[in-house]
């Protein structure tokens, strides 16, 4: 069937109306093009289709520059969509999200912007027959690739060119700024033949002013710029402030958070229930004054700050993190969301319980894909 689409959904797909009213969503498409579809799936509300023909194209449509993406790599969805106009998208996603909320949302800020190519440290990719790839798109079939644009160039040849017989999958890792790098797979203990300077277990990585040991199994953000940036923005919100006195960082990982707010005199209690990025913490933090504590966020016993920083998983805070958030009776909330929905919800309970929205940044961590990360400030 031929459509024209009206909108981008936040979950990557262009959205259009069939004859009926029904909705489609189609991988690919921007908002405001001519598409003719197949139908991949039918469902009684919404029905999925891909393109067969752009009749009409955006003028914000670009051939991808990555060759793998004609092969059927999936991995980065909207390298078809220009820059710019990703980063505009992905704001209208942040400001619908917490409006359809129904918290008033104040124009964003300008947007962080850092470069869009060769710039990820951290991979996650599957492993068909001994090579590296990614998964087609709605499919589990692995597209090994010879080349990536987006990887970080100390992964791309762990990425293309070395071989993981026996893997499922294999997690690489780099420190941009150190030249370490590692490789673990799934499963592990396999007879691999790596590069001799290549880790199985962490690397250190430059950023925020520090040095950061970051295990295998350990969150950490997919590119140091990004991690300046955010960084330098929870600093900032801290500095309005005044003089500093007491802060929780919640979901802190290996304590990049509670490092910035150390370093700018805060006492801080770092809370996080991983036990790899624990352990990455309280070895990064051992010369600061910060406290680590190893536990479930909704588990802890809250106590007085001036100051919450929270950097959840996609999932958000929802009530019961807000929940600890009210019971810090903190005078201001720094949230960091990686997804625009979960922002939604955040807002709206942060805002039931007393905080207001203040300010909204978008940090572009994530190129050519639909992948946000915003920071929120909220006030009491």
């Amino acid at each position: 069937m031929e459509l024209v689409t009206s909108a981008m959904a936040s979950g990557g797909d262009a959205v259009a109306r069939d004859p009926q009213g029904k909705a489609v969503f189609v991988r690919g498409a921007l908002p405001g093009e001519r598409v003719r579809i197949t139908l991949l799936s039918d469902h009684s509300k919404y029905a999925i289709g891909y393109i067969e023909e752009v009749l009409d194209p955006s003028p914000d449509r670009i051939s991808p520059p990555c060759p793998e993406v004609a092969r059927g790599c999936g991995a980065c969805q909207w390298q078809q969509i220009s820059v710019p106009a990703q980063r505009q998208l992905k704001k209208q996603f942040v400001i619908e999200a917490i409006e359809r909320s129904g918290v008033e949302c104040p124009e964003p800020n300008p947007t962080v912007e850092l470069e869009p190519w060769a710039f990820r440290t951290t991979i996650n990719a599957a492993v068909h027959k001994g090579r590296a790839g990614f998964n087609r798109a709605r499919s589990h079939d692995v597209v090994a690739v010879d080349s990536c644009l987006v990887a970080h160039p100390l992964l791309e040849e762990l990425l293309v060119d070395v071989r993981y017989p026996g893997a499922k999958s294999v997690l690489l890792r780099c420190g941009s700024r150190t030249g370490e790098r590692l490789a673990t797979t799934t499963p592990t203990r396999l007879d691999l033949r790596l590069p001799d300077d290549v880790h199985s277990e962490h690397v250190h990585e430059l950023a925020a002013g520090r040095s950061w040991r970051i295990s295998a199994r350990s969150f950490f953000q997919t590119r140091a710029d990004g991690v300046d940036a955010l960084a330098e923005l929870v600093g900032s919100a801290a500095d309005e402030l005044g003089v500093p006195t007491t802060a929780v960082d919640l979901y802190s990982g290996v304590g990049v958070f509670a490092g910035v707010l150390a370093d700018r005199g805060w006492s801080v209690t770092a809370i996080e229930g991983s036990h790899s990025s624990v352990e990455d913490a309280e070895d990064n933090l051992r010369e600061s004054t910060a406290t680590v504590v190893r536990t479930d966020v909704t588990k802890w016993k809250p106590h007085t700050a001036d100051l919450v920083v929270a950097d959840p998983s996609r999932m958000g805070l929802g009530s019961s993190g807000v929940e600890v958030v009210a019971a810090t009776h903190t005078r201001r909330v720094v949230l960091v969301s990686c997804d625009a929905a979960s922002l939604g919800r955040d807002a709206a309970l942060l805002q039931g319980a007393g905080y207001s929205l203040r300010s909204v940044t978008l940090v572009d961590l994530f190129p050519h894909t639909f992948h946000v990360e915003a920071v929120t400030v909220y006030d009491r």
